[in-house]
């Protein structure tokens, strides 16, 4: 199987973002955006995906965090989807409810060429620390539109505006792990009908 690798670099006058992934990894990580609570849930992200993920970011931080997330998310999706190559062999779909404490999430994935975005969580506070809640939907759409995957993220219920978000993060990390693994029944084969996937 050829390595499902790739690099991505995205300069623009508001963000300078590079990514490496390594879909076959281990769940190492090495992430600098210069926004302590995202890095710590991309690093999430990367551990339960099991993608191995390099991550560095410099933005525009002084006006505020949304262009260095969004773009984040734009380069992380356009990383996996030249990983992914023609989607060959891929298990395709996932889907997952997660628990953490008094948190439920739940994520599901369809790795298909079509992006689409289904955000049904609600926070009750506009901020986590110094960061803006709002940008946790902006991050997934912008990895679902550029990854080309159909992404559901619904929150069953929680109390806790950190847990919630980390659930949606984790969620999305383990259907990604499950989604994106070869299914050694159909290696040779893109799982669809049409015989493609894009």
């Amino acid at each position: 199987m050829a390595e499902r690798r790739a690099e991505i670099s995205r300069k623009t006058n508001e963000t300078s973002v590079s990514v490496r992934v390594d879909i076959d990894g281990t769940g190492k990580s090495k992430i600098s955006t210069g926004v302590g609570f995202f890095d710590h849930m991309l690093e999430q992200l990367s551990r339960h995906s099991l993608i191995d993920m390099d991550i560095n970011v410099k933005g525009d931080l002084h006006i505020d965090d949304h262009h260095t997330v969004e773009d984040t998310g734009i380069a992380i999706g356009q990383a996996i989807a030249k990983a992914l190559g023609d989607r060959r062999g891929i298990t395709r779909y996932a889907s997952l409810d997660l628990a953490m404490d008094e948190t439920m999430t739940k994520a599901a994935v369809d790795i298909s060429g079509r992006p689409f975005l289904v955000w049904n969580v609600a926070f009750s506070a506009p901020k986590i620390g110094t960061f803006d809640t709002e940008l946790v939907r902006e991050f997934f759409q912008a990895l679902a539109q550029n990854a080309g995957i159909t992404l559901h993220i619904l929150n069953h219920y929680g109390a806790n505006n950190h847990h919630i978000a980390e659930t949606c993060f984790k969620a999305v990390a383990r259907v990604l792990r499950v989604a994106t693994e070869i299914d050694p029944r159909q290696a040779d084969r893109v799982p669809s009908t049409k015989g493609m996937l894009a």
